[in-house]
């Protein structure tokens, strides 16, 4: 066994390999760039080597620099996480070469399965499923949209070398296509070092279900179940669970089979994940289709890991020390169910714009021990960020990974949304409210999920998750509660001028676009409300100013909300939205009514930038006149390419930024007459 690897990538993965090895007895190097300084990897590795500047091209790509590092360090191995060069066949012959193990498959199988054009030939070849499409190398804008043409709309136009939804366009027509096909180029080869495309149709509202399987030196091949990925936004997966609520035990077995099969056909061996497109109109499981194989570990690995038992990460390193497999297909069960939410930084009330900057505090929920097998529900949380670090533009934008496990598919659901209720982030935007309400969705919960979901579901965007009338209430008798024990606090203050402050018991609290009349009689250990003088309302549990989670049961119902004081109102978070509501003396609730309301300025003249990020291009200059959803400028945010489009025809009055301005949020871009 190794004494020494060295971890060749940044972040929640970087943590989690790290802490595999330590259990092991292996001592762990861990890299960083100049951005990645103070990071949590940073601080938990054994060692740590700067490679270079923030820009990942200067620092995480750079193979030389990573082989430095090894034998700098006497590391006598790297595992490559995900991403990076995770699936770099030129990578993996260079470790090699420098007598380094690379804790993966061999770089021929990478070089066979990592090329998503060649892995489809090689799938052809042998038997399996694969989507109809182009699979030759597409060298023009005019030869994509002639290729489209013949396969028919809609196609997905994808980077060769692409992965983790990088690289990916979809096409309902030759617009789109056009706009498209130089944006995908470009993306695979600043994300990948590759600019080959290829097309292929898509298969409307289909199913993305994925088969883990493990192999090691000795010929020795399984598949350790399926996970369900459907739930995506711009073909990055947002949802993943295990099982999945449309396999049925012969079709786990089929899928299998046939991804075992694969793996065997190019001498693979480690984790490795074959990814399908199903039907899932066919309920017989027999519509199912190659669409790549991934030669490293996925971000939903925890998932399988929690069905099955198995430390995916310990097996990596055990096969790449030369191991056998310790069992076989047949040792191999899935136990209860488990779910995975990825936290991103994005705004999801701003169309998931991406957001950095520094988290000025981080909360996750506590994790939970492991259970046995018929135990209560289970909290695991991946991460690699800490209270006061940077969410930077130059990398992705997850914050961390929330993977809940419990006998059955209702209660891992259940479980995530208590989970997310208690997950505080600060400082940037965060996905959580649109997590919870993915959650809470009926036809999520009943298991009818397509890749298409969040589009069908969420076409006017997010804003939040529906409240229903006794949520609102129960909100509305908190606030009160919260807006009484902070008057109180403030009156205990000494040296005030004026006689001693008569605080009254009743409150209004203005939340859902309603007034609520809340009196509140606070006693030792709890506080008993009356809430439009309807009945008494017992509330068990305190809240103190500047406490953040706010635990209490309001007539027994248990209830979880964050607390923020925003200016003069409060801002309670709690199940998949976030209630913006003021508390007010019955005097000053009365004359608010008569407040102006202040103008919001006109800003329909101007492109602002909606992130922050780098504008890579501007498509207009002074004088041109724009057409509505004409592109005007392309921003370049979190790897992700974003084009900006005008709102209304007009006339370009003035444009302030230029090409490889690094722009802040709101930042004027184009200025229309």
């Amino acid at each position: 066994m190794f004494k020494k690897i060295l971890i060749a990538n940044r972040g929640e993965i970087a943590c989690r390999v790290i802490r595999t090895a330590r259990r092991m007895g292996i001592a762990t190097v861990a890299v960083y760039s100049d951005a990645d300084a103070r990071a949590p990897h940073v601080r938990m590795a054994d060692e740590a080597v700067r490679l270079g500047p923030a820009p990942a091209s200067e620092s995480y790509l750079k193979a030389e620099l990573i082989i430095d590092a090894c034998k700098a360090t006497g590391a006598e191995a790297v595992h490559p996480g995900y991403g990076f060069l995770s699936e770099r066949e030129s990578f993996a012959k260079a470790l090699a070469k420098a007598n380094i193990v690379f804790i993966g498959p061999p770089p021929k199988a990478i070089a066979a399965m990592g090329d998503k054009i060649e892995s489809k030939k090689l799938a052809q070849k042998a038997g399996v499923n694969i989507v109809p499409g182009y699979l030759g190398d597409i060298a023009t804008t005019a030869e994509a949209v002639k290729i489209a043409k013949d396969i028919g709309y809609p196609v997905m136009i994808k980077a060769s070398a692409g992965g983790g939804g990088k690289g990916m366009r979809l096409a309902y027509a030759e617009k789109d296509v056009r706009e498209g096909f130089d944006s995908v180029k470009r993306e695979g080869l600043a994300s990948f070092g590759d600019d080959r495309v290829f097309i292929e149709k898509f298969i409307e509202a289909p199913r993305h279900i994925e088969i883990q399987v493990l192999g090691d030196q000795h010929g020795t091949v399984l598949y350790l179940g399926e996970r369900e990925c459907s739930i995506q936004r711009r073909n990055q997966k947002v949802v993943e669970e295990s099982p999945s609520p449309f396999v049925t035990p012969p079709m786990r077995k089929s899928m299998g089979e046939q991804a075992v099969a694969l793996a065997k056909a190019v001498g693979y061996y480690s984790a490795g994940t074959v990814e399908l497109i199903v039907n899932g109109a066919d309920k017989s499981g027999k519509s199912f289709y190659f669409l790549e194989m991934n030669t490293r570990l996925q971000v939903e690995h925890p998932v399988t890991e929690e069905v099955t038992g198995l430390d995916l990460v310990e097996q990596m390193i055990r096969v790449a020390a030369g191991e056998k497999l310790s069992f076989g297909q047949k040792d191999v069960k899935l136990y209860g169910w488990a779910v995975e939410t990825r936290v991103y930084a994005e705004d999801p009330y701003r169309g998931f714009l991406p957001s950095t900057g520094r988290l000025i505090r981080y909360q996750p929920p506590k994790p939970t021990p492991l259970p046995g097998r018929e135990g209560r529900p289970r909290v695991r949380v991946d991460d690699g960020v800490a209270d006061g670090g940077e969410i930077s533009m130059f990398y992705d934008p997850m914050i961390a990974k929330l993977i809940t496990w419990a006998p059955d598919r209702v209660g891992a659901i259940d479980a995530q949304i208590a989970a997310l209720d208690q997950f505080v982030i600060d400082g940037i935007s965060d996905n959580v409210d649109f997590l919870s309400a993915l959650m809470q969705h009926p036809r999520f919960r009943r298991g009818d999920l397509a890749t298409d979901f969040i589009a069908d579901e969420f076409p006017d965007g997010f804003h939040g998750a529906p409240a229903d009338a006794e949520l609102v209430q129960d909100l509305a008798v908190l606030a009160g509660m919260v807006g009484a024990i902070t008057d109180a606090r403030a009156a205990e203050i000494d040296g005030q001028l004026g006689d001693t402050i008569d605080l009254p018991s009743e409150r209004i609290v203005r939340i859902a676009g309603a007034d609520h009349r809340v009196r509140i009689k606070p006693y030792d250990g709890g506080t008993l409300a009356v809430l439009d003088d309807g009945e008494l309302i017992d509330i068990i549990g305190r809240w103190t100013p500047g406490q953040r989670l706010l635990i209490a049961a309001v007539d027994g119902r248990p209830r979880i909300v964050q607390v923020r004081r925003v200016g003069r109102a409060w801002e309670l978070q709690t199940r998949g939205q976030s209630h913006q509501v003021q508390v007010l003396a019955p005097h000053v609730a009365e004359l608010s009514k008569h407040m102006i309301e202040k103008v919001p300025p006109d800003l329909s003249r101007l492109l602002l930038a909606p992130m922050p990020g780098l504008l890579t291009r501007l498509d207009v200059k002074v004088g041109d006149t724009v057409e509505p959803g004409q592109p005007v400028a392309v921003m370049e945010a979190m790897k992700m390419e974003n084009i900006l489009r005008a709102d209304r025809g007009a006339t370009v009055k003035a444009t302030p930024a230029k090409p490889g301005d690094s722009l802040a949020v709101d930042q004027i871009i184009v200025e229309f007459e």
